[in-house]
This record gives structure tokens, sequence and C-alpha cells, in this order.
């Protein structure tokens, strides 16, 4: 399945595809590729072999997939952001992201998680989840910007969330 790059103010989300996904896990850069100081970091490995393993058993997960959080202005990739699969028997989806540490502070985390949030509305997903160490609180906050709720805390986690409506 085809899935269009989502762009925003400042960034263009490129939604991985299994090939490309491979590639991040065996840190082969292409020529002309541009990679962020730290990136893959250990939560991108993690997202990408998640994305591959749902891949390799399910099939193509369409738009809840796994997204390289590239700069539009020059390609940088300064992280990655993705659901953890589709939606759940409730409808919830739930969405984790990563920056580089050099580009963090600058708020790409809230505009990429304000998109994805688009994109889980879009192909109907009744609830967006995230969770934060307790300690995180930029954490906290970029989920806060992007219009998500604390709805508690559980397993040493902070939980947020956004309900979608259907």
């Amino acid at each position: 399945m085809k899935i269009e790059p989502v762009a925003t103010e400042r960034l263009l989300l490129h939604p991985l595809t299994v090939a490309e996904g491979e590639r991040i896990a065996a840190r082969e850069l292409l020529p002309g590729e541009r990679w962020g100081e730290g990136y893959p970091g250990v939560g991108d490995l993690a997202s990408v072999g998640a994305f591959l393993r749902r891949c390799a058993g399910d099939g193509d997960p369409g738009p809840y997939r796994t997204y390289q959080m590239r700069l539009r202005e020059d390609g940088l990739v300064v992280g990655g952001i993705g659901f953890h699969g589709p939606p759940g028997p409730d409808g919830a989806v739930t969405v984790g992201y990563g920056v580089v540490p050099g580009e963090r502070g600058k708020g790409y985390a809230s505009e990429a998680l304000a998109a994805v949030i688009g994109i889980a509305r879009a192909a109907g997903a009744a609830v967006l989840r995230g969770d934060a160490d307790p300690a995180n609180l930029p954490s906290h906050r970029v989920m806060e910007r992007a219009g998500m709720r604390r709805a508690g805390e559980d397993g040493g986690l902070v939980r947020y969330l956004v309900e979608l409506g259907r």
C-alpha cells in the first residue's frame, strides 16, 4: 500500500517501507541521505523492528506505520514517530516518538505528533494514546501541546490520550 508523506510547517513525515526499515535496522545510509547525529536511536530501532515484524506477520499496516521526521528544508532525519499497531477492538491506537538529541527542544515532536493525530483521525481511529516516564517532562509537554490530556499513571508511566471521534 502506498502511503503519501505528510507535510507539516517544518517537517515531512516520511512513511517507511519495509526496504527502508531494513536499511535503518542495518544502519545503512544511502548516498545523499542525511541522518541527524544519533539517528537511529534505541527507540527508533525498536520502532522499526516492531514495524518490520508487523509487516512480516500481518502485511502492510497502511497508515498505522512508522514515519521518519525529516526537515522539509534539507531532508535531515531528526527522529521518528509511529504507531505501535492498528487500532484495537476499542478503536484506540498508541503512538511513540523520539527526536535526536541535537534537535530536541525545537518543537519537532509536537509538530509531528499533531500530524499523526490527524493521520489516526482520518484513518478512523477513535482514540490515540501515548505514555512517558514520570520524569520525562519534555515528553509530557509534547503530548499536551498536541492536544492530548493526562489520563493517569499506570505501570510506572504517565498515560495521555486524545479522543478522535468517529
